[in-house]
C-alpha cells in the first residue's frame, strides 16, 4: 500500500480509449488540488502517427511513454507535490513500471465499462487521435488491475461528475483525500 502520511501521491487515472481518464483525471486533480498531466499528451509522435492510422501499439512503442510518464510523476512527487496523469496503463507490467519510477507512492482509478458504453462514448469523441477501431486491440490487452495495491475500480456508467465523485470516496477508503 503507498504511504499517504504528509508525503505527497501521484494517481493515475486508467483504463481503454473512451473511459473519461482525462476527464475524470482532471476532476480528482482539481478536488485534490493537485497538478493534471494528460498522459496522451507525453506520447513520442510515432506513437500518435501510429494509433492515427489505426496501428496498435507494441510493448516496445509504450515503454518510453511509460518512462516519460513515471519521470513526470517522479519530477512531481520530488518537488513535494502530488499530481494526476491519465494514462491507460492497461497491464500489469505497465503499472509495476510505473509504480516503481515513484517507488511505489502510486494509486490507480481503474475506469471500467461495458464494450457497447466505450464504443459509444469514443463515436462521441471530436477530434482525437484515437480511432474507436483500436477499442478491440485496447480491451484484448488490458489486464484488469483487480487485487492490485493501491487500485480503486469504478464503472463509468454514470456522469462525469458522479464517476469522479465514486473515484474520490474509494480513494479516500485508501487514505487520499
Amino acid at each position: 500500500m503507498p504511504e499517504t502520511s504528509g508525503t505527497p501521491y501521484a494517481i493515475i487515472a486508467m483504463g481503454v480509449s473512451g473511459c473519461g481518464k482525462s476527464s475524470i483525471g482532471l476532476r480528482i486533480s482539481e478536488a485534490l488540488g493537485t497538478q493534471f498531466v494528460e498522459g496522451d499528451q507525453l506520447h513520442p509522435a510515432s506513437n500518435v502517427e501510429k494509433m492515427s492510422k489505426g496501428i496498435p501499439l507494441t510493448d516496445d512503442d509504450r515503454m518510453p511513454w511509460l518512462d516519460l510518464i513515471g519521470q513526470t510523476m517522479k519530477a512531481s512527487l520530488d518537488r513535494g507535490q502530488g499530481i494526476v496523469v491519465s494514462c491507460s496503463a492497461l497491464k500489469r507490467i505497465y503499472r509495476d513500471r510505473l509504480r516503481k519510477a515513484v517507488n511505489g507512492n502510486l494509486f490507480f482509478v481503474y475506469l471500467s465499462g461495458s464494450k457497447e458504453l466505450l464504443t459509444k462514448r469514443m463515436g462521441e469523441r471530436k477530434g482525437h487521435f484515437m480511432p474507436p477501431s483500436l477499442l478491440e486491440s485496447q480491451l484484448a490487452t488490458l489486464e484488469v488491475p483487480t487485487g492490485e495495491p493501491g487500485v480503486v475500480t469504478v464503472d463509468i456508467d454514470d456522469t462525469i461528475g458522479g464517476i469522479a465523485k465514486m473515484a474520490l470516496r474509494d480513494l479516500k477508503s485508501l487514505g487520499i483525500a
